[in-house]
């Protein structure tokens, strides 16, 4: 009775099956759904303690320029996230004395224009390119040291801090904490004195060159010992005249 009932069951799942088939439909589960864009902002907000850093993203359009970049470029990017911690360490005033180009540089010197896991950072050639660098390849350049065990410190020249934290790893998009502001020497550095009033001043004019004081003496002489010789001169000639006048004078008398 129970092998009477099975026989059409087992024709029904074979003619399912058939059909199936024959109408190209395939049994198997849909695959997973495409990703979306890489979104640096979201990142941030999910892993907190970045409100500054996102306020800067926004106020100088860095954060436009990496959200286009990120999804086009067959490179990929790093970012390195300063916590609030970090900017709250800043001297007062240091984010308001830049300006707006200044704070553009600033943020884009702590983004890298390829993709960078903890494995690319022990093979990495120094110094480090940034976003900010321009015609100058040092000026705007860092120096990444990894020690091993996923620990690596990035040097400014003027601050050095280790990667804590990586919020996202995955490619294209490689985005890692760090607890300092990393400061760029040719921002924040010291910068060259302007030369002082006095140094100008000490210039020497037209007419006190070499050439004029070697020409003055002989020009001094020939202008006022010349005449005064003469006048010397004279002088003896006229006492000697009257010297001699007075001898034939006396002469005559006796």
């Amino acid at each position: 009775m129970a092998s009477s009932l099975g026989l059409p069951l087992v024709v029904i799942v074979a003619a399912a099956l058939a059909c199936s088939q024959c109408l190209g439909q395939s049994p198997t589960a849909p695959g997973p759904a495409p990703a979306g864009p890489v979104n640096l902002t979201a990142i941030l907000e999910k892993a907190g303690q970045y409100t500054t850093f996102m306020r800067l993203l926004t106020s100088t359009q860095v954060g436009i320029q990496i959200a286009n970049q990120v999804n086009t470029s067959t490179e990929g990017m790093t970012v390195f996230a300063p916590t609030d911690n970090a900017f709250q360490n800043l001297k007062p005033g240091t984010l308001n004395g830049l300006s707006t180009q200044e704070q553009v540089q600033l943020i884009l010197y702590h983004v890298l224009s390829k993709f960078n896991n903890f494995d690319n950072f022990e093979t990495i050639s120094n110094p480090v390119r940034t976003q900010a660098t321009g015609q100058d390849g040092e000026a705007f350049s860092l120096t990444i040291v990894s020690i091993g065990n996923r620990q690596v410190n990035v040097s400014s020249g003027m601050v050095t801090t280790q990667l804590n934290n990586a919020l996202r790893e995955n490619f294209p998009l490689a985005v890692y904490q760090v607890d300092k502001v990393l400061l760029p020497p040719a921002l924040f550095g010291a910068k060259s004195p302007k030369s002082s009033p006095a140094t100008s001043a000490t210039k020497p004019k037209t007419g006190d060159s070499k050439s004029d004081q070697a020409q003055s003496p002989a020009t001094h002489s020939a202008d006022t010992e010349a005449p005064a010789n003469g006048v010397y001169g004279f002088k003896t000639m006229g006492i000697g005249f009257l010297a001699m006048v007075g001898t034939l004078t006396t002469a005559l008398l006796f």
